[in-house]
């Protein structure tokens, strides 16, 4: 119990602190910083409580009306450590710092209600107040996209809230119709929103039903997961917000709708077998994939290119998602080296921004002339996300298509390779105009916040990290998070 305070009363106490402090003080940006450190110590030792449990999937840790299993534990170390980042690297902690006073205290309020709504979704074992709190994430984050008001960003926030609030809808119906169901069956039963009873009566509910469900619900959480073609909300929305938003919503905030998606794929496949599951979420990746690459070629601006990857890379997880045990390891994986690569890519594409005063690809040159760390940072970044060795992201990638072998589809492993080639080809030359070339005129040489761009190795050097050697730790803990999924 106390270490789920600890994870989710500081993004609580960071808001509530930023509401109530007018004018903005620069205590309320280190306090954000503070309440972050504290969520990732609680979350680092909440995934170390739930590894060495014995039984299958590991230990949970269960309080009341919260459930802890390795699956949540993941999810909020990812979430809890790119919410650190972007509270340490976000507007308000500086004195030389030139945003505006209340746009930085309105970035404060939004970031870290954004933060406890994720932090909320992925602890909570019933379905109706995981929906209200997937429902709340999508409020938060799209008042925290138009922190700087332009037509541009209104509408990307506009858009948001439409397109997901639809998907939500639909999500929400499929979590309807399946519930109804258990009712009709099972009649009243204690605590008969939550997942475990589900998985435990779902073997006695209609599968015909349950297919339906699915369907609604894989629409629903995959237009929130930025899943093609349910996908046009996420490139104006990621590329308009502010940096740390960006990275926020492109590194967890798309792997929570995941993680919903394969909570229900559980209780489905314990009553009618995982094919129907499997070959939707193959699907539905396969088009993500493709449509996010083929979006990456024509791409012109460095932020929208950004976020076309996240679809692609989300596709790559959906993929996973039905290719088994081996594939739904790789994509948790992949769920971890996404949010530390794109959380790390989104917050140097604000910097660089800040210097060019630019998204444009073709107006940024010279940018390892310019800004050193930044751009070897921003090519690191990049070369990640095309899953380059040493990087993590192409472990994950590797076991993917491995996972596809192994399950007999050599047909989507060689379509795989030759989309993920594609995107490497695109996103390298897209890099290679950027970091080199001329400098544009007036555009000033050197970095800027030596400290941050220091901080901005360490998502680096987890990377690499994850790429070399995954720690025991890591792999106990994502390895029960399969089996926590898989038939009972």
């Amino acid at each position: 119990m106390l270490t789920l305070i600890f994870l989710l009363v500081p993004p609580g106490v960071a808001t509530c602190l930023a509401t109530l402090v007018r004018p903005y003080r620069r205590l309320v940006g280190w306090t954000s910083v503070t309440c972050g450190g504290v969520s990732l110590v609680a979350a680092g030792w909440m995934a170390l409580t739930v590894v060495p449990g014995r039984g299958p999937g590991g230990q949970s840790l269960a309080t009341g009306a919260w459930h802890i299993d390795p699956l949540s534990a993941l999810l909020a170390v990812c979430i809890a450590f790119v919410a650190l980042l972007a509270a340490a690297l976000g507007p308000g902690l500086s004195p030389h710092d030139a945003h505006d006073a209340t746009e930085t205290r309105r970035f404060h309020i939004y970031m870290n209600a954004f933060a406890f709504t994720m932090l909320t979704a992925v602890t909570i074992p019933n379905i109706a107040l995981m929906w209200v709190a997937i429902e709340a994430t999508t409020i938060t984050s799209a008042m925290a996209i138009p922190l700087n008001r332009t037509k541009a960003s209104v509408e990307a926030s506009w858009k948001y809230l439409l397109v997901c609030s639809v998907g939500i809808a639909l999500a929400f119906a499929g979590t309807v119709l399946a519930y109804f169901d258990f009712v009709a069956t099972a009649g009243q039963v204690h605590a008969a929103l939550n997942w475990d009873v589900l998985r435990t009566a779902a073997p006695s509910l209609h599968p015909e039903l349950l297919q339906i469900a699915f369907a609604f619900i894989l629409v629903g959480y995959g237009t929130k997961a930025g899943l093609a073609p349910m996908h046009t909300w996420l490139p104006d929305a990621h590329s308009e917000a502010p940096s740390p938003i960006s990275a926020m919503m492109s590194g967890v905030l798309l792997a929570v709708a995941m993680y919903a998606i394969a909570r229900w794929k559980a209780v489905i496949d314990a009553s009618i077998g995982p094919t129907f599951t499997n070959n939707m979420l193959i699907g539905f990746g396969l088009c993500s994939v493709a449509i996010g690459t083929l979006s990456l070629v024509i791409q012109q601006h460095y932020k929208r290119m950004l976020a076309y990857s996240s679809v692609e890379h989300m596709g790559l997880v959906s993929i996973g998602l039905g290719l088994g045990p081996l594939g739904v390891f790789a994509a948790w994986l992949h769920v971890m080296n996404h949010a530390v690569a794109k959380s790390m890519t989104f917050l140097l594409a604000g910097r660089i921004l800040h210097r060019f005063n630019t998204t444009e690809i073709a107006r940024v040159s010279g940018l390892l002339r310019v800004m050193p760390w930044t751009g070897a940072l921003f090519a690191a970044g990049g070369l990640a996300l095309v899953g380059l060795p040493p990087f993590g992201l192409f472990v994950s990638e590797l076991l993917l298509v491995q996972a596809a072998i192994a399950g007999q589809k050599t047909w989507l492993a060689a379509l795989v390779l030759v989309l993920l080639l594609t995107a490497f080809v695109s996103l390298l030359a897209h890099l290679n105009r950027m970091l080199y070339g001329q400098p544009p005129d007036g555009v000033r040489v050197g970095e800027d916040r030596q400290w941050s761009t220091m901080a901005l190795m360490l998502p680096a050097c987890v990377l690499v990290a994850l790429g070399v050697v995954l720690p025991s730790p890591v792999s106990t803990l994502i390895h029960q998070c399969v089996i926590s999924l898989l038939p009972r």
